[in-house]
């Protein structure tokens, strides 16, 4: 008799966070690599049959969309980000680190919304109704048509919804809302899976803009289960220095919009205010030059940010010298301090080495690695690069400059600014060494690193200024 073949066993464990299921129980989830997620799932399975249908299916070309435009929040930094603003039956998910700002940004959405004429619902369960009420007196939030409520049950949210039919309704925040009827305590994985689909259903059926504020974890991440972030159509990442006044507000997903823009704020006592030309705030006022200083042009989304890097080199005392940075890549700094002494000639294995960016912004982008080694390089020699001198351009690690996106946007920003000079990676072998006029800035093309120490006169004694102005017609051949 012929044997018959041994089914496998059904998953009867899945993990909370993604979604992955295992025959057997695990303590780290083997997609997401959680800890603590994999639980047993329900052993009775449920046949689901055909049903009535919420509305016919038509052809795409014939289904309305007047009522789908985004409308503009009054915030315009945060409609930039959003891709023109508020769409109606979006749901959107605000995630920061506590006391970065996300109440007090979301109050002022709430307050320019309601002034238009739309009725608007913020309701709060970390807050009384009365500390949020003080904040808006401070920030001239007050207006007829925001209503504000402090709930922490679900039934009772939606109850408001049902009260108030606001065409905007703020969730502060979605961990710490519970739903009665399900297992685990507010801000637990069934808990805000559970809360966040009713509110997001609800919201689509009734076509109001929902926001939601969420928690982050001590590495940065968006706390509670993965599946949030798949059930909202946008994700904003709000984020900010404690000692600085600047705020951004980045966008990781939108499906109505590009994920590659930033929203400045300054945050003060008075309430939030949106930045629309934040390049100065990361250039030091300073009328001379000093050495050790030089002018990177990042790209933060579309929008180009001069922002100033400051080096320091020291005789060491110790047998490790130190490496230190605050707004910039420590890896990457550590690579190009190697891409100077081997290519460049550059000799820092006995010093110590302090990077750091001007007035609190990030310079992970790769097209700052020019402007970091040539602040190092001043500082190494004691020689200013001039403050009309910016750089731009990518490090390769055999010492090549290489090309970056949008170089003549940072360019026209550079002259928009005031700059003069700019150090670039050549874009064609010919230009190499030659200077040309681009938006009143003279421009000099560059294809390595000792070619860029060169010019810029860190290699001789001659004035790096003026020596950089003069580059282009002594280096045409």
């Amino acid at each position: 008799m012929a044997s018959k073949t041994k089914r496998p066993a059904p998953a009867a464990y899945q993990c909370g966070e993604c979604g992955w299921e295992a025959a057997k129980w695990v303590g780290r989830c083997g997609e997401c690599q959680a800890w603590g997620t994999v639980a047993e799932r329900g052993a009775a399975t449920s046949r689901v049959q055909a049903g009535p249908v919420t509305a016919k299916a038509q052809p795409i070309g014939e289904i309305p969309i007047e009522d789908s435009h985004a409308r503009g929040s009054g915030v315009p930094e945060l409609d930039r980000v959003l891709g023109g603003g508020l769409v109606p039956g979006a749901a959107i998910l605000l995630a920061g680190e506590p006391g970065v700002g996300k109440s007090t940004l979301l109050l002022e959405v709430a307050a320019q919304t309601a002034r238009t004429g739309r009725r608007t619902l913020y309701l709060t369960g970390e807050e009384s109704a009365a500390q949020v009420r003080l904040r808006a007196d401070r920030t001239g939030g007050i207006t007829d048509e925001l209503f504000l409520a402090a709930e922490t049950d679900l039934g009772a949210v939606l109850g408001h919804i049902e009260e108030v039919k606001p065409t905007l309704l703020v969730i502060d925040s979605i961990q710490t809302i519970s739903a009665s009827d399900v297992d685990g305590v507010p801000g637990g994985v069934s808990q805000v899976k559970e809360v966040a689909a009713a509110l997001i259903r609800t919201a689509k059926l009734r076509n109001i803009t929902l926001v939601l504020v969420g928690h982050v974890t001590k590495d940065g991440s968006i706390a509670g289960p993965r599946v949030l972030e798949h059930l909202v159509d946008v994700v904003l990442h709000f984020e900010g220095e404690r000692s600085s006044r600047l705020r951004l507000v980045r966008a990781v997903k939108n499906r109505f919009g590009p994920v590659d823009e930033v929203g400045c704020f300054d945050l003060s006592a008075t309430g939030i205010v949106a930045i629309t030309d934040p390049t100065g705030l990361f250039l030091d006022v300073r009328h001379g030059s000093v050495p050790g200083t030089c002018v990177a042009v990042a790209m933060e989304g579309r929008r180009p940010l001069l922002s100033e890097v400051q080096a320091l080199v020291t005789h060491s005392p110790s047998e490790r010298p130190r490496r230190t940075t605050s707004g910039v890549d420590s890896s990457r700094v550590a690579m190009i301090l190697a891409i100077l002494q081997q290519h460049a000639g550059v000799r820092l294995h006995a010093h110590d080495v302090f990077v750091s960016s001007v007035g609190g912004a990030r310079l992970t982008e790769p097209s700052n690695d020019l402007a970091i080694a040539l602040a190092i390089v001043s500082a190494h020699r004691g020689r200013p690069l001039g403050r009309q001198v910016v750089a731009v351009g990518e490090l390769g690690l055999s010492g090549e400059l290489r090309r970056v996106r949008d170089l003549d946007v940072r360019i026209a920003e550079a002259g928009r600014m005031g700059f003069r000079s700019a150090a670039v990676p050549a874009e064609k072998p010919e230009h190499i060494g030659r200077s040309r006029i681009v938006d009143e800035v003279r421009v000099v093309d560059l294809d390595n690193i000792r070619r860029a120490v060169d010019v810029l006169g860190m290699s001789s004694e001659e004035d790096a200024p003026q020596r950089f102005q003069h580059a282009g017609p002594r280096l045409v051949t």
